[in-house]
């Protein structure tokens, strides 16, 4: 018969009124419905000395291992002469979660893409885990876990699913630095996925994108604008671009030369660096900007001095001119109009999107990224694109 760890996970989840021995001094004490872990043991000699307990917190918080590993620690204290309460104390000033997901943040900010991402990393952990945050990180359990994603699990399922992964991330974290031991309880396999229904997956449609033959136009009125989410907004169409690399353009990533547009790999949601060629209209549009340019490294500035534009400046630009659209749509209209237009290889118009063709085999053979071919591509989009310029341009492959 096993000396300690004696309770399995079912007797303990089953257990019944009174005092359950889990051996070396570790008791599990329950009283009705509320079940909590004790560590006894004899203070003094064993003549004359007096037997103490120890409470270690409730069953519902402490989990097993939790509290073994405590129990196994104040024994060591103990046997070295030393008083186990000592343990308990540094165990009860363990850092809050608040703490650890803020020192989480700061260490992983770096690697991460862009300020969005550790901005929405920052709200998550600010707003729906706020009720973890003063809680030492050694605490939480399962229950506290629960009590931040029911309210909002069906309610918006694609939200509750970030802010479980990221809590696990940040318990991860704690019991990697020595401040918790045992299982995450918001692990998704073999944890939650017992106790909260299957999140329903979103239908997502494709995002609102303008006609091809209405761009022109819509540019037209662009050039009317004095702004820079204006300027920015010409530049993305023009570049095919997503709106993170658009908006995060800086000056030192222009080759004039050479006349290309470099987005770093860090940029890029490929994780792979993607050479822009740029038209004419490009270089208006950056003499226009340099004309004002400011010590700050980015062409298109933001209202914050030293920061670029925000996503919502662009958004908003393109509510004012035509509600209902969305700034990643411009996308779609380059692809339709490169495939209605033009004879361009899909290949190369899936290279100027910064889109990654192929298996894995296909794409270690294809090294290069066709830069030359998607120059003619992009210059005959600027062309297509100019205000009062003719709605189709062939364009072989």
């Amino acid at each position: 018969m096993r000396g300690i760890n004696k309770l399995s996970k079912r007797q303990i989840e089953s257990a019944g009124p009174g005092r359950h021995s889990d051996g070396g001094g570790l008791y599990l004490y329950v009283v009705g419905e509320s079940k909590r872990w004790v560590w006894r043991y004899w203070k003094g000699p064993r003549v004359g000395g007096r037997l103490t307990e120890l409470g270690l917190g409730s069953a519902a918080v402490v989990s097993p291992s939790s509290a073994r590993a405590m129990a196994a620690k104040m024994r060591e204290a103990v046997a070295g002469g030393r008083d186990p309460r000592d343990v308990r104390m540094v165990a009860a000033k363990a850092p809050t979660f608040g703490e650890i997901a803020d020192q989480y943040i700061e260490t992983m900010r770096p690697a991460w893409k862009g300020k969005k991402h550790a901005d929405q990393w920052v709200m998550t952990m600010a707003e729906y885990a706020k009720p973890l945050r003063s809680k030492p990180v050694n605490q939480i359990g399962t229950v506290d876990v629960l009590a931040v994603l029911r309210p909002i699990w069906t309610r918006i399922p694609e939200t509750a699913g970030r802010v479980r992964g990221r809590i696990e991330l940040v318990l991860d974290a704690a019991a990697a630095a020595g401040h918790r031991s045992g299982d995450n309880p918001a692990r998704w396999r073999g944890k939650l996925k017992h106790l909260l229904p299957p999140r329903q997956k979103l239908t997502r449609g494709h995002m609102a994108a303008m006609d091809y033959k209405e761009v022109a136009g819509f540019i037209a009125r662009l050039r009317g604008l004095e702004s820079s989410s204006a300027r920015c907004l010409e530049w993305l169409i023009l570049t095919a671009a997503r709106s993170g690399e658009a908006i995060g353009c800086r000056w030192d990533e222009i080759d004039r030369q050479a006349r290309v547009w470099t987005v770093p790999a860090i940029r890029m949601k490929g994780g792979r660096e993607h050479r822009v060629p740029l038209p004419d209209r490009c270089f208006e549009i950056l003499a226009e900007l340099e004309a004002v340019r400011t010590t700050a490294p980015f062409v298109f500035p933001g209202g914050k001095r030293g920061r670029p534009l925000t996503d919502m400046a662009l958004t908003m630009c393109l509510r004012g001119l035509r509600p209902g659209l969305t700034v990643h749509g411009f996308r779609s209209s380059f692809r339709d109009w490169a495939g209605d237009c033009t004879s361009v290889p899909r290949e190369i118009v899936e290279a100027a999107l910064a889109h990654i063709v192929g298996d894995k085999a296909e794409q270690a053979y294809r090294r290069g990224d066709a830069l030359e071919r998607r120059r003619q591509l992009m210059e005959a989009w600027a062309v297509y694109c100019e205000p009062q310029a003719g709605n189709v341009v062939r364009l072989r492959g």
